[in-house]
């Protein structure tokens, strides 16, 4: 389903995009992606499709606002029925629609006897009583714990795919985005980016993408020189002590221009077990700042010159190069891993 919309008030934006499957429109606070939900239910004034013209009321969509706006007074079956045609069947028709989403145990508590989970799946219910053919959903895990996150928004995800509802969630969560089928990504208001999570998060567009993305190694630097013959272009990292790192060739890039160019955690590399198997890209010297053990692998921080870098690694190499705090290490960037930007 294709978006196209424009709004003037309360915020003025313009968001062109496709909704496929279950598609997370990410961006910053103030963004105006909650104004762009309620405006394609027709609670805003606005101009755009689908829906376009109609009023609210006979808008095909279902909308999930922050927080699920359940009715505290009324219990789990009600607050579905709520959204029904008044009738003799409509208790049933409510329960039914409970069972679809594997809550009809709980029909008769109220909603402070839920859980997060619990309430979300409950507001899914009574959007699903408009029979819609759009589900909007506005930061629907920003009401949940990280400890349970991941597993209430997965098991959101599957439910909806099995209704075939295509789903438009905003959010500013990267996690929420890695679980989608595609993202859209907002900002100065409009969309700047979209595809699948894999290839937006591993190729942002711009360095703005990938901060709101979560990557932390975003940094400044020069381009050195071009090597045609190689197919790489040279980058000079001043920040640490004037490394020349190797990338993919770039020539539009001129010789002594500024850039922003990031590398994943997982690119930067430790020495192998066994050097002699290993190619070097780009080495790099650091001094271990800080590492979190997260059971198989470590995080790692390092401070390169004047810049922190941070990496993933293996908690057998970990041992094996005895990394502790303070410790010397030279890294490795895979320069196929690095993404360069004006």
């Amino acid at each position: 389903m294709r978006i196209d919309y424009r709004v003037e008030h309360p915020v003025r934006l313009q968001a062109c995009f496709e909704v496929d499957g279950f598609t997370v429109l990410l961006g910053q606070s103030g963004e105006g992606k909650t104004t762009l939900l309620r405006a394609i239910a027709g609670l805003l004034p606005a101009q755009g499709e689908p829906f376009g013209g109609l009023p609210p009321q006979h808008r095909a969509v279902g909308y999930l606002p922050q927080g699920y706006a359940l009715f505290p007074h009324l219990r789990a079956w009600e607050n579905v029925a709520f959204a029904l045609p008044r009738g003799a069947q409509r208790r049933a028709l409510a329960m039914e629609l409970l069972a679809r989403v594997r809550l009809a145990d709980v029909a008769e508590h109220y909603p402070a006897a839920l859980s997060g989970g619990q309430q979300q799946r409950v507001a899914l219910a009574r959007a699903l009583a408009r029979k819609p053919q759009l589900l909007l959903l506005d930061e629907p895990s920003s009401a949940l714990d990280a400890a349970t996150r991941d597993e209430v928004m997965a098991e959101l995800i599957s439910e909806v795919h099995e209704f075939g509802l295509p789903v438009l969630a905003v959010s500013h969560d990267p996690h929420l985005a890695a679980q989608a089928d595609s993202v859209a990504v907002m900002s100065g208001r409009r969309i700047v980016q979209q595809g699948a999570p894999a290839e937006v998060l591993l190729r942002p567009g711009s360095v703005d993408v990938a901060r709101l993305l979560g990557h932390r190694n975003l940094f400044s630097g020069r381009i050195a020189g071009h090597d045609p013959a190689a197919g790489v272009s040279l980058l000079q990292w001043e920040a640490a002590a004037g490394a020349v790192l190797r990338m993919p060739q770039q020539p539009e890039l001129a010789v002594g221009r500024v850039v922003q160019w990031m590398i994943a955690p997982t690119a930067v590399r430790l020495p192998a077990l066994k050097p002699e198997h290993h190619r070097s890209d780009n080495p790099v010297a650091g001094r271990v700042e800080s590492r979190l053990n997260l059971g198989t692998y470590f995080q790692i921080a390092l401070r390169c010159g004047s810049e922190r870098l941070w990496l993933d690694a293996h908690s057998n190499l970990v041992r094996h190069h005895g990394l502790e705090t303070g410790s010397e290490i030279t890294v490795d960037l895979r320069s196929d891993g690095l993404l360069c930007w004006p």
